[in-house]
């Protein structure tokens, strides 16, 4: 029986990662795209649950979802287009333009596709192209070993499963290097973030003030852990970090216990 694959992105319908990981899924089987209409970036794991959504097609099995976020993508692409005993056997998130590392990954719209298939009980992973120097950089180098990346995983969870408990997926991260270059793949955690609060301030025609979110550098605390997926990334290696939805700090519960008398 063929597989089925369902694949979204974070960076809308048009981006040249997600046509990329289309066409490097299509021999393991049959595969829909349902992306965003326009750009996401940093929408989390968000559900539009305040006005209607649209699916409008795009081409066969490739639909945009108008205004809708990956989750929405995920959540209706399952509900509308799928049979209940048809799901997909896989659901990937990608590919990203840009790293979703650490902390980030709670902002990460991509990391939202996969979770929102996660949280339906189908394997998923999510997979971002990390790139520096400015976007003309990314260009230059293409999607390559993302691509290959990609393959290598769906094929294996396909076969195989993925070695995970209910509610987890992969956050895979590439490395912006050739593929010939990496080094394979190395399990990490996540790394962590040193976050600040750079905003532009301007002033439109009126004299008015706005601000622009998203221009702060990408440093880190511990950049040279050798666990971390940032790590990884900086020595050649493809990043795979287990994520699990369950964020409570377990080892903390009796102390709040004790804390609250």
């Amino acid at each position: 029986m063929q597989k089925r694959i369902l694949i979204t992105n974070d960076d809308g319908y048009e981006s040249k990662g997600l046509l990329a990981l289309a066409n490097a899924l299509r021999p393991l089987g049959s595969v829909t795209i349902v992306a965003p209409s326009t750009e996401k970036s940093a929408c989390g794991h968000s559900l539009t649950v305040t006005k209607p959504l649209k699916f409008i097609r795009v081409d066969d099995d490739f639909f945009k979802l108008d205004d809708g976020t990956p989750s929405d993508c995920v959540y209706l692409a399952l509900n509308a287009l799928y049979d209940k005993d048809k799901r997909p056997d896989l659901i990937v998130s990608g590919i990203n333009l840009g790293a979703n590392l650490g902390e980030d990954i709670t902002y990460s719209g991509t990391a939202g596709g996969a979770m929102e298939g996660t949280l339906h009980g189908i394997p998923s992973f999510a997979i971002s192209q990390y790139y520096t120097n400015g976007r003309a950089s990314l260009d230059a180098l293409g999607y390559k070993l993302a691509a290959k990346c990609a393959y290598e995983l769906a094929k294996k969870i396909l076969e195989e499963g993925l070695p995970l408990d209910k509610r987890e997926f992969l956050n895979v991260n590439i490395p912006p290097i050739d593929p010939q270059m990496c080094k394979g793949y190395k399990t990490t955690r996540g790394g962590s973030r040193a976050y600040d609060t750079g905003v532009i301030v301007n002033k439109n025609p009126r004299g008015e003030e706005y601000y622009w979110i998203g221009v702060e550098s990408l440093t880190w605390q511990r950049e040279f852990d050798e666990q971390s997926d940032i790590n990884a990334l900086n020595q050649g290696f493809i990043s795979l970090t287990p994520i699990k939805i369950d964020m409570t700090a377990h080892e903390r519960m009796k102390k709040v216990e004790e804390w609250i008398g």
